[in-house]
């Protein structure tokens, strides 16, 4: 099925690449228009309503007609000149204040985005007081905007406002500062935006300049990530729209990491199409270019499908996740990944067959045979020592495995960069009010069950809890409970004198609090904490129970895919324990960097289960790609040692290539502001170069070099099988045909890579009399 797709891609190459246009252009107008409507900021909102903070979000939403996409910003108002307020002073910040939140803010269509795709985010922000500092040095006021807070065009509003505040407060004699969500990330923003294009920018010439080193062509440096950021941006609009249909809402890192995983993998598959779509030319200098990129994408198609089917079985079993963050995240990314395995299938094949041999203009590589470079020096010492090369691999592996021992978990928020202006605030605050007045806990009490309309609060029924929770230590501040207008319910809100971020916080807070909460609870009613703290001790209990469940069943369906691919039982065995080891040597290497030299509290708690799901089926895709083409060389004539050989030579290239490229992609995640994100990219690219330059070039084809075509019991590999799988150009066998070599030449002997015009071999293995020779023949 897939050689009549590919071939049909190549027949009709124009009309594939007008729908590919239309689609991506389309669906990217979409995605980039909707996206943040179908994100969710808010990290609660994943939680399972089992769980406590999830259970206190609802009450809030429900009792007290809290929405979930209300922003809070913390307004500070103080003297210019540093004394404290006076008498007059409040009164003028009160004033103001009235003023502002009277004052509608309207947002423009700045880009004339069509009115169905753009939100428009106007509204009158809801301004009220909050507390004073205890030596009045200033005044704190709340400000609430609605809105998606990752969402440009409302952060944007925002400074609006704040601009209009100094601007008031300032006539009054007085300054500002603003902290708080939405106040981070407008500063965030602002601070990193000239660096996010700066390393955009260098992530594109990266790209570019690694493969016009890989090909020496314009063309092939530039079409292929042209096309993957076209079915990038379809991919985006897919993910969307189904979010859209089904009615469901992504995480705000998740559109990042889409960019990230579609650019690596689509360059990847590009340039694996276009290293075997050259070495087939190369062995076929009359072939038609058609012909030949639908013969090439067939072969490597087949590869590649099974590659991206890998990568999408291991996102989709995050479906069985409780935490809605990793519940949703994989299955977006699987459908990314399938809509540019369908790119792969249709657009590239139509590419290469309209390019033909102009795809490597002005590069002359097609017209000589070439020399035995590192790859193939590299292919003969594998070949040659492979049990060397075993043991030096395991052993740099379980080395660097070595530094998971001793992982701690960091569920802290993803704070930004630290000295922007709304961080400068927050610290002002911290030294006259307890350090988590900027970011308060609330209990929510309600009446419960069938007895709700029975049960009225009042401030005395909730004397015993607000007294007790005044006692608990590392709880600075409890404010006067506020009721909702049935009295069916309340609300407490209360600082902690501790980092909210802290693993303190967390503990305190379901630990001590949460008692005191449900011990004091009154009668007849359901008593739930909300707040930072509450939130991320709830995710880190449901990130523990998905870990158990999703590492294994992902590890056991990989294996199963690999199984049916390879249709053997020991390749499957080899691959698995390798990309195994590959992933223990990652996770270690990111403990060692960021827990131990860098001195975080630990790793972020979405690094191990993304970081294993990105090496183990990203490098999936080297490993698959190595075994096919081992397994192919096998199947011609030739020692097993020499199949190993040639198909390094020919793979490592493409693999080392590809694996630059990736690797590079998620290294520029590592000016995001998010610290879990910088180690998701970091990470992630030390795991994905180990896995190209150790696992697939180096430990796989060592062990397949030390069992031989034993490697596929209980399938059998030889030339029927190759012959009837189409493996290689087409070309007249001999009959007694020498049992070494890839392709056979026009003068019948057999040649290790490919026979020259001249009837001389330019390959990795040529062989007389029987002797074998590592070198081969070169013209001089």
């Amino acid at each position: 099925m897939i050689r009549s797709l590919t071939a049909g891609a190549a027949r009709h190459a124009w009309k594939v690449i007008l729908l590919w246009v239309m689609l991506g252009v389309a669906l990217t107008l979409v995605g980039q228009a909707k996206i943040f409507g179908v994100t969710e900021p808010a990290v609660g909102n994943f939680l399972p309503k089992s769980y406590d903070s999830a259970a206190a979000l609802q009450v809030a939403e429900d009792k007290f007609g809290e929405k979930p996409d209300d922003n809070a910003v913390t307004v500070l108002v103080a003297r210019k000149d540093g004394h404290d307020l006076t008498a007059g002073d409040r009164k003028r910040v009160d004033r103001v204040a009235a003023v502002l939140g009277k004052r509608p803010l309207k947002a423009e269509n700045t880009e004339d985005t069509p009115s169905f795709l753009w939100k428009d985010h106007s509204q009158t922000p809801k301004v009220a007081p909050l507390t004073d500092a205890p030596d009045g040095s200033f005044r704190l006021l709340s400000v609430s905007l609605t809105g998606n807070i990752n969402d440009p065009e409302l952060q944007e509003l925002y400074r609006d406002f704040r601009d209009d505040a100094r601007k008031e407060f300032a006539g009054a004699g007085l300054r500002t500062g603003f902290t708080g969500g939405i106040a981070d990330m407008a500063d965030t923003a602002d601070d990193q935006e000239s660096t996010e294009m700066l390393v955009g920018i260098l992530t594109m010439g990266l790209i570019v300049l690694l493969n016009v080193l890989a090909f020496r062509s314009v063309l092939a440096a530039l079409l292929p990530l042209i096309a993957v950021v076209l079915v990038g941006g379809a991919a985006t609009g897919a993910v969307v729209g189904a979010a859209l249909l089904f009615d469901f809402k992504i995480d705000p890192s998740t559109p990042s990491l889409i960019t990230v995983v579609l650019l690596g993998i689509g360059i990847d598959y590009f340039l694996f199409l276009l290293f075997r779509f050259r070495e087939m030319l190369r062995a076929d200098p009359a072939g038609h270019r058609r012909d030949v990129a639908g013969a090439c994408a067939g072969r490597v198609g087949a590869a590649v499908a099974s590659a991206a089917l890998t990568i999408v079985a291991a996102f989709a079993t995050l479906g069985i996740a409780s935490f809605g963050q990793f519940k949703v995240l994989g299955p977006a990314i699987a459908v990314c990944v399938l809509v540019m395995l369908a790119a792969s299938l249709t657009l590239m094949p139509a590419l290469l067959a309209v390019t033909g041999r102009a795809m490597f203009w002005p590069s002359k590589a097609l017209r000589k045979e070439p020399r035995a470079g590192l790859s193939a020096r590299l292919g003969e010492r594998v070949a040659r020592r492979p049990l060397l090369f075993v043991v030096a691999s395991v052993g740099l592996l379980v080395a660097l495995s070595a530094g998971a021992f001793g992982m701690r978990m960091d569920y802290g928020t993803d704070a930004g960069t630290d000295d922007t202006p709304a961080v400068a605030t927050a610290k002002e605050i911290s030294r006259s009010l307890p350090a988590g007045v900027s970011h308060p806990h609330t209990v929510y009490v309600a009446a419960e069950g069938s007895d709700a309309r029975g049960v009225r609060l009042d401030a005395p029924k909730l004397t015993g809890l607000t007294e007790k929770l005044k006692a608990v230590e590392g709880v600075g501040r409890v404010a006067e409970p506020v009721l909702n207008r049935d009295r069916t319910a309340a609300k407490v809100d209360f600082y902690l004198s501790v980092d909210v971020q802290s693993q303190r916080a967390r503990d305190l807070i379901s630990g001590e609090v949460r008692s005191v909460v449900a011990g004091q609870a009154p009668r007849g009613t359901e008593a739930h904490v909300s707040g930072e703290a509450a939130i991320f001790a709830d995710v880190s209990e449901a990130v523990r129970k998905d870990l158990r469940v999703v590492f294994p069943v992902a590890a056991a369906l990989i294996a199963l895919i690999l199984v049916l691919l390879l249709r053997s039982l020991l390749a499957p065995l080899v691959l698995m324990l390798a990309i195994g080891l590959g992933f223990t040597a990652t996770l270690g290497s990111g403990v060692l960097v960021f827990q131990h030299l860098l001195d975080r509290p630990g790793v972020s708690f979405t690094l191990p289960l993304v970081l294993f799901l990105f090496v183990v089926a990203l490098g999936t895709d080297y490993n698959i790609l190595i075994s096919d083409r081992i397994r192919e060389e096998m199947g011609r004539p030739g020692s097993t040692r020499q199949a190993v050989a040639a198909a390094v030579r020919h793979t490592a290239p493409a693999i080392v290539t590809a694996g630059a490229v990736l690797a590079g992609s998620f290294a520029s995640l590592a000016v995001n502001p998010s610290p879990a994100t910088q180690e998701i990219g970091l990470v992630t690219a030390l795991g994905i170069g180990l896995s190209s330059l150790v696992l697939s070039i180096v430990l796989v084809p060592a062990v397949m070099a030390l069992l031989g075509r034993a490697t596929w019991w209980p399938a059998r590999s030889g030339r029927r099988r190759a012959a009837a799988h189409g493996a290689g150009p087409a070309a007249p066998v001999p009959a007694q045909q020498p049992p070494y070599g890839t392709y056979a030449g026009q003068d019948g002997r057999s040649y290790g890579t490919y026979a020259g015009q001249d009837g001389r071999s330019y390959g990795t293995y040529a062989e007389q009399e029987g002797q074998s020779s590592a070198r081969g023949r070169s013209p001089r």
